[in-house]
């Protein structure tokens, strides 16, 4: 059995945040919704794994890494992490509108961020082991 219009005339009025947030549009099909929520729950553990990594980070002892690299690098990786929370916030919303609206997905932004990261995670393993 496929979606039927009939459901959505049984859909309650959302409230004046809720419409101010996704911006009206059509309500999309609940499977659509809820994968966008599952992608933004992951690019949130992704985040979170960023955060305590750069906890983690700071949290050697000394000998491990010079202070003076140690704690900017950490800075860094937090730094990215919290980036990616509020990038995934950002995509969740603007996906939830394009769907809302039948207009094509946006691309993801937080990709080449993440990207960014990895790489100078590299760099600096690179740079310290090499």
């Amino acid at each position: 059995m496929s979606f039927s219009d009939s459901r959505l005339t049984d859909v309650p009025e959302r409230s004046k945040f809720e419409s101010r947030l996704l911006s009206g549009g059509d309500e999309p099909d609940p499977r659509f919704t809820l994968a966008n929520e599952r992608t933004f729950l992951a690019w949130t553990r992704t985040a979170l794994a960023f955060l305590a990594g750069g906890i983690a980070l700071e949290a050697f002892p000394p000998e491990t890494f010079a202070e003076e690299l140690r704690t900017p690098v950490a800075l860094l990786i937090i730094v990215i992490g919290l980036l990616i929370a509020a990038g995934s916030a950002v995509r969740w919303i603007r996906v939830e509108r394009a769907m809302r609206h039948s207009r094509p997905l946006p691309l993801p932004g937080i990709v080449p961020l993440l990207s960014l990261g990895l790489v100078a995670a590299i760099a600096v393993i690179i740079g310290v082991f090499l």
